[in-house]
């Protein structure tokens, strides 16, 4: 396998930011490349993501993804900038637009015009890396500037950008130096990928100036029907019970009745009956869910769409520590 493998991990499923540090060292074992965490109503991300990279020597570090209002631009900046020198240049800042839910009922901030905000932290962000100093004027941010007390970076971490839509995706390619997307099929990434590419060329990029890392849901066992059931619930769960943007994204993917049905079991809070509305083929469609030897063929086909430079693997929801094991250890075995 060409690309590189990233590992999605899930900061609620730890009982300390040590045991972070502690998967860490497993990935950075196992050969992954990098580690990576979300944030949303959880930890914060920068004493578990210290950890883990002063644990690795090689392993990169990542964010998927940091909201951009629940910092200011300037915080985000110091934020990735503290980050980067915790890990000696490994680690990339991940951002999204976020959802009206964690911006609005954790944030209490407006859910207003996030790509426009997306970008314009962005900017600021770039200003406090090559200028030291987050002055700007813009339609959301308006700052008169300060200077950073450590002065312009000589190499300030990668920003990625997670994104779904084609708007967003081609802001994605025109301000972020990455693509982080999630719940994309194969033919879905592909036509997608044109929106992030003409993007890039906006802005005077190629497209391999950009690391696009589509995160994948995936779990290996020998019981194969379970693991598929778990994989079949959590899937189905993100398209009927995250907010709009997943269920969108795969309905216009070629999945639209599937997700109708998904939702309308989850307007009776039937998370059996969502399960149920999620067929095989849309199943395999989406996620890598079987034996050691499916998933990593599965992978392996994945990894081969042009322009993709790492697949990310996350867990489904519900698994054990050893199905943990059993997934990443198989997972592994691809590089």
């Amino acid at each position: 396998m060409n690309a590189e493998l990233d590992l999605l991990i899930s900061l609620g499923d730890y009982d300390r930011p040590q045991e972070v540090g502690d998967r860490a060292v497993q990935a950075e074992e196992l050969g992954f490349d990098r580690i990576t965490v979300g944030e949303t109503t959880g930890w914060n991300i920068v004493p578990p993501l210290t950890l883990a990279a002063d644990r690795t020597d090689e392993l990169g570090i990542s964010t998927d993804v940091v909201s951009p209002y629940g910092r200011t631009p300037a915080m985000l900046a110091q934020t990735a900038l503290t980050l980067q020198a915790a890990a000696d240049g490994r680690y990339r800042f991940g951002i999204g637009p976020s959802s009206p839910a964690i911006t609005e009922r954790w944030h209490g901030m407006d859910f207003d015009r996030p790509l426009r905000r997306t970008r314009e932290v962005i900017e600021i962000m770039r200003a406090v890396y090559e200028e030291g100093n987050p002055a700007y004027e813009g339609e959301i941010f308006d700052i008169p500037g300060l200077g950073y007390e450590r002065g312009p970076t000589e190499n300030p971490p990668p920003i990625d950008v997670g994104t779904l839509g084609p708007k967003a995706t081609e802001m994605a390619g025109r301000f972020g130096d990455g693509w982080t997307p999630q719940m994309f099929t194969a033919d879905g990434l592909r036509d997608r990928l044109e929106d992030l590419e003409r993007g890039a060329n906006l802005a005077d990029k190629d497209l391999s100036d950009l690391r696009v890392a589509p995160i994948v849901r995936v779990i290996a066992g020998e019981d194969r029907e379970e693991v598929r059931e778990k994989a079949r619930s959590s899937i189905a769960f993100m398209l009927g019970a995250y907010g709009p943007y997943y269920g969108n994204s795969v309905a216009k993917q070629g999945h639209e009745d599937v997700v109708e049905d998904i939702r309308a079991a989850w307007d009776d809070r039937d998370t059996d009956a969502m399960a149920a509305a999620l067929p095989d083929e849309v199943l395999d469609d989406l996620a890598p869910a079987g034996t050691p030897d499916e998933v990593r063929e599965w992978i392996t086909s994945y990894s081969k769409i042009d322009s993709l430079d790492a697949v990310r693997v996350g867990f489904v929801n519900g698994m054990s520590e050893d199905e943990k094991r059993v997934t990443m250890e198989a997972v592994a075995d691809l590089v």
